[in-house]
């Protein structure tokens, strides 16, 4: 398994990142939230203990509750890959928050996003 940078990459980091992304697009901080939950299974506290104990991103999805069974369900290319085709599990978690993250700063329902 190759060893990514993204992987050492601390979450608080990546998450400001995320939330700034929605934020520009008209989206907030708590939506952006609501899809790391859904797709992590942390709870806000969990979440927020995560963001200050400055885990990185490998530590962030390894120690994650449950990863939504319906995380299968996102498709689509982000960073010029199909998520549905990557190999490393550990990568298709991350470039699913990437892409669960775009279709919310795109405007798109939160219901559609969280594939209900």
């Amino acid at each position: 398994m190759t060893n990514h940078q993204v992987y050492k990459m601390p979450f608080a980091k990546v998450y400001q990142l995320l939330v700034q992304k929605a934020e520009r697009k008209g989206r907030s901080k708590s939506e952006v939230d609501e899809v790391i939950c859904w797709l992590t299974g942390y709870d806000d506290a969990g979440l927020q203990a995560q963001i200050e104990k400055n885990v990185d991103y490998e530590t962030f999805f390894n120690e994650a509750p449950q990863i939504n069974p319906n995380a299968v369900k996102i498709k689509g290319v982000i960073c010029g890959y199909r998520v549905e085709e990557i190999q490393d599990p550990l990568m298709q978690k991350i470039r699913w928050l990437d892409k669960l993250v775009d279709e919310l700063a795109k405007g798109k329902p939160m219901e559609k996003i969280l594939r209900s």
